[in-house]
């Protein structure tokens, strides 16, 4: 019961690693595929976290 107010720390995350995605993909449509591997770079690492708070 006392759970149902708690904030959910990856649930911030899931929205950083959704909008790292979107620009991901915005920019390897303009082209650059460098920026793209750096954004998917980042949102990998997001997503690590993620995992990690799901794990412990």
């Amino acid at each position: 019961m006392f759970g149902l107010f708690k904030k959910d720390p990856a649930k911030n995350l899931r929205k950083q690693y959704d909008l790292l995605l979107e620009e991901a993909r915005d920019i390897q449509r303009s082209g650059d595929l460098k920026a793209y591997a750096r954004k998917l770079e980042e949102a990998e690492s997001i997503w690590a976290e993620i995992e990690k708070i799901k794990q412990g």
